[in-house]
């Protein structure tokens, strides 16, 4: 692959996730620029009205902070999501979204649960599991420097700060769980039987350096 195919390749991948950023902020600028407030368009549990926040709640932030400690997950998430699992990014994140606003409707204390950190809770857990079920090296090197980013955000999925939908974060976690179970065995089973389905063309002379159970293949046992 030459530079300008690799630009152009990078590029592509970065595209959705600066769009999805951008859909976080217009909101807030809304709001900011005409005395706007959302909130009442967040999830309220268990409540008829409260469904539209299913769809609404991920696009509002409380205040600057709020979107902006938002924002940089969001990106790097969906980046990882797209670049690695391109095959499934939409099948993962449209499905995420409803299931995490779902769960949250379901789980919530009786208040509006708004911000997109559900649905960052739910591509963490996509991410993690999924490298570990599929076990591609590139694919936990990706669970690992998840955990590595965002390993301390687990304690944020109970009830340690009152004012934080924890809620949201566990419908979150648990939904990329969910679909990490139903894409991750799919994905591994394509990696294991059919050898013509490969993310990483380029890393075909690396993984002949390894056996069928991943064992090393020393340079003597090469040549023979």
């Amino acid at each position: 692959m030459n530079k300008s195919s690799e630009y152009k390749s990078f590029s592509q991948h970065i595209i959705f996730p600066l769009f999805f950023v951008f859909l976080i902020w217009l909101p807030y600028w809304i709001e900011i620029t005409f005395g706007c407030d959302f909130t009442e368009y967040g999830v309220f549990p268990r409540k008829t009205f409260g469904l539209r926040g299913i769809l609404f709640s991920p696009f509002i932030h409380g205040d600057f902070m709020h979107v902006f400690n938002n924002s940089i997950p969001l990106f790097i998430l969906t980046a990882f999501l797209f670049y690695h699992y391109k095959q499934v990014a939409w099948k993962v994140l449209l499905p995420g979204f409803l299931m995490t606003g779902i769960g949250t409707w379901i789980l919530g204390r009786p208040s509006y649960h708004i911000g997109i950190s559900g649905i960052n809770y739910m591509l963490i857990s996509f991410l993690f599991f999924s490298g570990l079920i599929i076990k591609y090296y590139r694919l936990i090197a990706v669970s690992l420097i998840v955990v590595f980013l965002y390993g301390g955000l687990v304690w944020f999925m109970f009830p340690v700060i009152d004012y934080i939908s924890w809620e949201g974060h566990l419908s979150g976690f648990i939904s990329g769980l969910v679909l990490a179970l139903v894409f991750g065995k799919n994905l591994k089973h394509q990696y294991k039987k059919d050898k013509t389905v490969k993310i990483y063309p380029e890393d075909e002379d690396f993984l002949k350096q390894f056996d069928e159970n991943g064992n090393f293949i020393e340079n003597e046992q090469k040549n023979q």
